[in-house]
Formats: C-alpha cells, structure tokens, sequence
C-alpha cells in the first residue's frame, strides 16, 4: 500500500512539472508572439461585427494578416483579459505590427474613416449627390428624401422646408456605418454652430433663417474673402431702407426654380419677372437660402463692416468697386460694364 501511494504521489509530481512545463512554454510563445510585429506593408482592412467574440475577433485578424496565428491571438487576449474591451466596427491596419499594437485600435475604437469636402457655394442639389458618390456611398435617393422631409429638417433644426443653406462647407469624416440621416444631420449641426460662434454686431436683428439667407447671397456675390463685410454692409443699408437688395445671384436662383434648369446667364426678362427669390422684384430678404453659406460669409452676414455705401460693381476680377450714391454707381458701371467689355 505504500508503494502505491509514493508511485501515485510520483505520477501527481510529475503530473505538476509537465503542466508547469507547458505552462511556461506556452507563455514563452503567447510573450514572443505578442512582441513580434507582423503584416504585409499594404492596408488590411478587417470588419469586426457586434457581438463577435474573442475568438472570432482572433480569426478575423488572422485571416486578414494582422496577426499571424489566430489561436495564439485569442490565448493572448485572454490572458491579458482583453476581451471584453474589444469594439466592433471596420477597421484598417497598415504595415507590419505588434498584436498589443493592432488590438489597440479595437479597444480605443479607431474605425477607419471616410472623408468628403464640400465646397463654399453650392446649392443642395449638387451637394447630396457628391455625398452620395463619396467612399461612404450612401442613397442619393434617401438624401434626396431627408432634404425636404419637414419632420426630419426640424428634428435637426432648420427653420425651413428644404435644407438649402444648412449644409456646411467643409471637409467631413465618417465610419463606414454612418447613415444618409446621420450625415446630414452632422452638416447641419456644423451650419449652426458656425452661426452660433459667430460674433453679431449690436443692432443685427437677423434671425437664423434670415442669417444663413443673407450669408448664402454674399457667399454668391464674392468669392474674396476681405470683401464680404463691406458686401455685407451694403445689404444692411439697403435692408435698413426697406429697399430691394437687387442682387443678381437671387435671380439666377429665381430661375432656375421657375424653369428647372440652373443658368448663370439672365436676361431683362429674368431681371423683371416676379418671383418670391427676385430681389429685384421683392424687397428685403428672400424666402431662404440660395446656396450653403461658409463661416466667412455667415460671420459677414451678422457682424458686417460699417460703410456708407449701398451699391457695388464688379470689376470683372472677383473684387468690386463699392458706391455710396447711384451718381458713382452709374459711373462705374460704365467704366466697369459698359467700356470694358467694349474693349475686350
């Protein structure tokens, strides 16, 4: 009997050593692996879905050659209990890296991103289907919806029935899973903030309407930036009157939504057929925006120069030659419409 007892306690000894053994080696493996960096230079990108656990989140990285052994991955996470700190999402890995390196992007969540830029000026029927192609390819048609869904413009703040004007000039980022709803939203927020930081000059009563309607014509009016306060100042003159701000860009607007096709050339006609967005018909402010408006353009509408002047000509070159009475202004049209086109 007590042979038997020091041959069992023999085996359970050795039992002990060859776990122990394999222990270490097994930690000796999980620790060089999780310090041995690993990948194709190229991008890899892997898409890990809700509710995949570790395990799948290992095969998927080793799939793609993130890592170069799943089973080891998924014993490291565990013994670093790693697990539960792993986010699901698309994800892109460049070059060679360590798993710690690689898994540190699932915990902090650093999705890969698509970015789109839209420019200063452009009316919402050309921003949605640059929205639409970008990488995030979203539904043009679903945009299309949102733009003049009244439920969903004033669940995000537009005091409108189209959301011309709100969509901020800008350059975007998104994860693969933003949606057509969430996108929008997000330009429209931008719209707002830039109006609320905006500083407004003592005695500018403009709404947020009326704010992104004139910042919208001024971004139409110039593209040199120095020169949208003082552009801005003589629309507030002409406001301030109760006269017709007389802007050439509300009546291309005009026309194209009485023909339904957008024209820079207008003619006497256009000029003088009325129209709610002909400013030289109506007086004061439009019904809305005529384009999306940058934050130069809206900082101009609420805080703009102080200036005697209440007409402006351009000089064919982006800039304008400013007026305080209709004597120069005639002058200048002359000099700058009339003569120098003669001359070309």
């Amino acid at each position: 009997m007590k042979k038997v007892l020091i041959g069992l306690v023999v085996v359970l000894v050795l039992g002990a050593v060859g776990a122990a053994g394999v222990w270490y080696v097994l930690e000796q493996r999980l620790t060089a692996f999780s310090q041995t960096a690993f990948g194709a230079p190229a991008p890899k990108v892997v898409e890990i879905p809700p509710g995949t656990n570790p395990r799948g989140v290992a095969t998927l990285l080793a799939r793609a050659g993130v890592v170069s052994d799943g089973d080891l991955l998924y014993g490291w996470l565990r013994r670093e209990k790693l697990g539960p700190k792993l986010k699901a999402g698309e994800y892109e890995f460049v070059g060679p890296l360590t798993p710690p390196q690689a898994v540190e992007k699932l915990i902090k969540g650093e999705v890969k991103v698509y970015r789109f830029t839209i420019a200063e000026g452009l009316r919402w029927d050309e921003i949605l289907p640059l929205v639409a192609e970008s990488e995030l390819k979203l539904d043009l048609a679903k945009l299309k919806l949102l733009a003049t869904d009244r439920a969903f413009l004033k669940r995000a703040g537009v005091p409108a029935d189209v959301i011309e004007g709100f969509l901020f000039p800008d350059t975007y980022t998104f994860p693969r899973t933003a949606t057509e709803e969430q996108v929008l939203r997000k330009m429209v927020e931008s719209t707002l903030e830039a109006v609320k930081k905006s500083p407004r000059k003592a005695g500018v009563t403009l709404d947020l309407l009326q704010t992104v309607t004139l910042a919208s014509i001024i971004e139409k009016e110039t593209g040199a930036v120095e020169e949208r306060p003082r552009i801005s100042c003589v629309f507030h003159n002409r406001l301030k009157q109760g006269g017709k701000l007389e802007t050439d860009p509300t009546v291309i607007y005009a026309k194209m939504l009485r023909t339904g096709t957008y024209s820079k050339s207008i003619t006497r006609d256009d000029l003088f057929t009325p129209h709610p967005y002909n400013t030289y018909k109506i007086k004061g402010l439009p019904p809305g925006p005529i384009a999306s408006p940058g934050g130069a353009a809206i900082t101009a509408a609420l805080n703009p120069l102080d200036c005697p002047d209440f007409f402006f000509v351009s000089r064919n070159d982006g800039t304008h030659v400013f007026c305080p009475d209709f004597e120069c202004h005639t002058a200048q049209v002359q000099k700058w419409q009339v003569e120098f086109h003669r001359k070309k």
